[in-house]
């Protein structure tokens, strides 16, 4: 049994990630959570933790920002598009019961102060992540190295203050990204 609460978006993601994995749900339905459903996040947060896991596209990331504004020290669990889609169809409830199972084992906690070692916005820039002809390949490719789901480079750097990215971390990463061009 997951001791936290796992955030989704529909029905559909709550059968999915019960078929991987013994937890309770909270549904947002869809991008416009209301206010009730903030207040039961809340809830689940102060009691057991949350982990935000919902589709790697845009309305995903809306509500993942939603419920972080509103909510600290969540946790979140990622999945790359590979992994979500079936039949042209994008979302959680299409990933396997293994691809649940591990993005659950990889969840990123987030931290609202400012960890000691910080990556500097010109260390993307060096990196190849800001700008450059294959900029948005490498930040797909580091995103899923370290877990944290694609991101555009301003994004990339928040939410590589956001779960406490080490320069290590983000050195391996870049390592393996440049084993594999």
């Amino acid at each position: 049994m997951i001791k936290e609460v796992i955030v989704v978006e529909g029905r559909d993601d709550t059968v999915a990630i019960k078929r991987a994995v013994k937890a309770d749900t909270i549904e947002t339905g869809g991008s416009a959570i209301s206010k009730e459903v903030i207040r039961q996040i809340q809830k689940a947060q102060e009691t057991r933790g949350v982990i935000v896991f919902t589709d790697p596209d845009y309305p995903g990331e809306k509500i993942r920002k939603t419920i972080s504004q509103h909510v600290s020290g969540i946790k979140h669990a990622f999945i790359t598009k590979e992994e979500a889609i079936k039949n042209g169809d994008l979302g959680v409830e299409n990933a396997s019961p293994e691809v649940i199972k591990r993005a659950l084992s990889q969840v990123k906690t987030e931290w609202i102060e400012e960890p000691i070692e910080m990556i500097s916005w010109e260390r993307l820039i060096d990196a190849g992540l800001v700008g450059g002809q294959k900029a948005r390949q490498r930040r797909l490719a580091l995103g899923n190295a370290l877990g944290i789901g694609y991101a555009n480079a301003k994004q990339l750097y928040s939410r590589l203050k956001m779960f406490r990215i080490s320069e290590e971390e983000f050195i391996n990463a870049l390592k393996s990204i440049d084993e594999k061009e």
